[in-house]
């Protein structure tokens, strides 16, 4: 059983519920305050899962390299590890204001100090992130595939006097993010300037940094404020999902409907506007990871009013994946929105008058096209194409989306071609993506279903697994890791 704290105020117990499912109880004087999610008031019956861990317990737990590594190194002492293991291990150290502890321990998350200097001055030699990652992986309570632990930063590195000085304030400050370069090339620097034009466009963005190697990023927190802790609560939980439908859906009802649902009315307008801009800058910067986990809300009372929550998970994922689709669907389809398409979800569901929607498209280009400039001087003489690709991908989204031309890739072309996506390529992977990113069966059994002719997905599923985006092993074909 792990004993679950709101505020730093025990709320209640969480507790496996038969052979796979889990059970959560509020302690029986829990105020209205305790509650631990918007979607979860206090009550007296218990919140039940019959599989797994409820949305808002399951949210910040590890995936991909982070958790492999936990599972490694815990699951021998445990002869099993599930999520709720997994809870336990990180559950001191999260996201947001929940925090986990056994039964009848304290809350303790002293989380040890890094210098963020020794981050940013460090060259990549692959030791200074297992060093992270052995000292940081227990208090890293933070969702994602690629590699990433939050760490506790000396008090000259972090950027709120108050927080400096609170005593209260025991636990991670920032997170780091390196990657596999042989992987994903580039990646800190793509999320880099991606965030920039975030901030350009004048969208909340917490305050972030590149390593001198271009390896890695330093993001802080955003969930921090003075001597307290926001809520923060992804749209898979807003949806009553779990990480593994993430991709489920369409934004017009998981993300634009429901923001509406939990904002008060006075509140909308401007909330609505801030995300129909992040929603076209996605679209125009060819972010095709923009699924569920990487939209949130916060709050200071779960009872109060509700914030979108900071930018952060920006990037191009056109410059590792050509052609790569929307993460979910508009009208039904994951082909990239044009002008008039976004005008109307702007207008429909935003409730935002079309010379608005246009001038809201408009800055996107304009804050793309002044980042462009900083992001050409820095690819110029790196040693992968990603920055070529970067803003070539940009410039399709600002002339295909925006209905604009800016001029944006005056720099060299790859060297080679970018090879257009099929179109039984593009089925295959968002049937892969509605499947939870992996199918099993054979190439005759799955052509069927797509309707296409079994040579053809066969054609598909060779050219998918030599790009990289599809892993085939045996029956089996599952998506690349590919969330950023």
């Amino acid at each position: 059983m792990i004993r679950v704290w709101s505020d730093s105020r025990s709320a209640g117990v969480l507790n496996r519920m038969q052979r796979r499912g889990s059970t959560f109880a509020y302690d029986p004087r829990a105020a209205a305050e305790r509650a631990v999610s918007v979607t979860m008031p206090v009550r007296t019956a218990s919140w039940n899962a019959d599989f797994g861990l409820l949305p808002i317990f399951e949210m910040n737990l590890p995936e991909g390299a982070l958790r492999e590594r936990l599972i490694r190194r815990f699951a021998k002492a445990t002869g099993s590890f599930d999520d709720l293991d997994l809870l336990a291990i990180v559950g001191r150290s999260q996201i947001g204001r929940l925090r986990y502890s056994g039964l009848d321990e304290d809350l303790n998350e002293d989380v040890p100090f890094q210098s963020i200097d020794d981050i940013l001055r460090a060259r990549r030699d692959g030791e200074l992130f297992t060093y992270l990652l052995e000292s940081y992986a227990t208090h890293s309570g933070i969702s994602g595939v690629q590699p990433k632990v939050m760490i506790r930063a000396r008090g000259d590195n972090i950027s709120d006097p108050k927080v400096r000085r609170s005593p209260s304030i025991m636990s991670a400050t920032h997170i780091v993010k390196m990657w596999d370069q042989d992987a994903y090339p580039e990646l800190a620097a793509n999320e880099y300037f991606c965030l920039n034009v975030a901030r350009k466009l004048g969208l909340e963005v917490p305050d972030f940094q590149l390593s001198d190697d271009g390896g890695a990023i330093v993001i802080e927190r955003f969930d921090r404020i003075d001597d307290a802790y926001l809520g923060f609560e992804d749209f898979c939980v807003l949806n009553a999902l779990g990480t593994a439908d993430k991709y489920k859906g369409g934004y017009e009802a998981r993300l634009f409907q429901r923001l509406r649902e939990f904002l008060a009315p006075a509140d909308r307008p401007a909330a609505l506007d801030k995300l129909f801009r992040l929603f076209a800058l996605n679209c125009a910067i060819r972010n095709g990871d923009a699924h569920l986990k990487n939209f949130g809300i916060t709050y200071s009372n779960v009872q109060g009013d509700l914030r979108l929550a900071p930018v952060y998970d920006l990037v191009t994922t056109w410059a590792y994946i050509p052609n790569d689709p929307m993460a979910l669907t508009l009208g039904g389809s994951t082909r990239w929105p044009d002008r008039a398409r976004l005008i109307e979800l702007a207008h429909v569901r935003c409730e935002i008058m079309p010379r608005k929607a246009e001038e809201a498209i408009e800055s996107v280009a304009d804050a793309m096209s002044s980042v462009a400039s900083e992001a050409k001087r820095y690819f110029k003489d790196r040693e992968h194409e990603v920055g070529p690709r970067m803003l070539a991908a940009w410039e399709a989204g600002v002339k295909d989306s925006l209905g604009l031309v800016r001029g944006l890739v005056p720099m060299a072309k790859p060297t080679h071609e970018r090879r257009k996506l099929a179109r039984s390529d593009g089925m295959f992977l968002e049937h892969l993506r509605q499947n939870n990113g992996r199918v099993t069966g054979s190439i005759r059994a799955l052509a069927s279903r797509l309707d296409l002719p079994a040579s053809t997905l066969n054609a598909s599923v060779k050219r998918l697994s030599e790009r990289g985006q599809i892993v085939r092993d045996g029956r089996s074909i599952s998506l690349a890791a590919r969330e950023v």
